[in-house]
């Protein structure tokens, strides 16, 4: 997909790597960014039309589908982050990793899917995570959210493939971003993580692995389809 020209939406704009996807896609010439949050007065982006929106919430989806209906490429960045585990956590913590990750996605993209399909050619960028196979007891419920958001985009790039609107999946381990702030883990920086998620959606990669960890833990599935390995 063409990145120049197109009409992009990013969720979660406002801040971290959904702040430096809306930044990339207006540097590499979209011409249109909507920058999504759901408060809006966050954004600080230039050269971005902000846009309301709260994924968890089915009437503010559905009034940034109607405010956006040019749009060609839809990327679900939003997400939330808690330490829940799957047998000791609160049970409302590993819901809310859950309503947010993957029905918060799943609503946003419902919401879209017309639009890209009728606007086509079109794309989807779902950012997930190396916890999508990597699964540590100490962040359980974060890793179950992330797992059903990759099955989720698998199966909507199936059911978007006769329509010319691609999916692709952004697959990254920890990134420095204020959302994990307070953890003494090795970070990537998110500007080359954006950066390397928009060049795989221009080539139409499933998924893009973003750092080393990623493509060492993907390799270790054994799948044998082609994906895009970026350094």
């Amino acid at each position: 997909m063409e990145i120049q020209g197109s009409v992009a939406l990013v969720t979660g704009a406002n801040r971290g790597l959904g702040q430096h996807l809306a930044d990339e896609l207006v540097r590499r010439g979209a011409a249109k960014v909507y920058a999504a949050a759901r408060h809006t007065e966050q954004i600080t982006s230039a050269g971005v039309m902000p846009l309301q929106l709260d994924i968890n919430n089915p009437h503010s989806v559905a009034a940034a589908a109607a405010a956006a209906p040019d749009i060609t490429l839809l990327v679900n960045n939003a997400g939330n982050y808690n330490e829940a585990t799957l047998l000791d956590g609160a049970m409302d913590d590993i819901r809310a990793l859950m309503e947010t990750h993957y029905f918060g996605t799943l609503s946003v993209t419902r919401a879209f899917a017309p639009l890209l399909i009728a606007n086509a050619p079109g794309a989807i960028l779902n950012v997930a995570s190396v916890l999508s196979w990597l699964h540590p007891a100490s962040t359980g419920a974060y890793n179950a959210a992330k797992a059903a958001l990759w099955a989720q985009t698998d199966s909507v790039r199936e059911e978007l493939a006769s329509h010319d609107v691609t999916v692709t999946a952004l697959h990254v381990g920890y990134m420095d971003t204020d959302m994990i702030s307070d953890l003494s883990v090795v970070k990537n920086d998110p500007g080359l993580i954006a950066a390397a998620a928009l060049d795989g959606v221009a080539t139409e990669a499933q998924e893009v692995l973003a750092d080393d960890l990623t493509r060492q833990i993907r390799a270790s599935l054994g799948c044998d389809q082609a994906y895009l390995a970026t350094s």
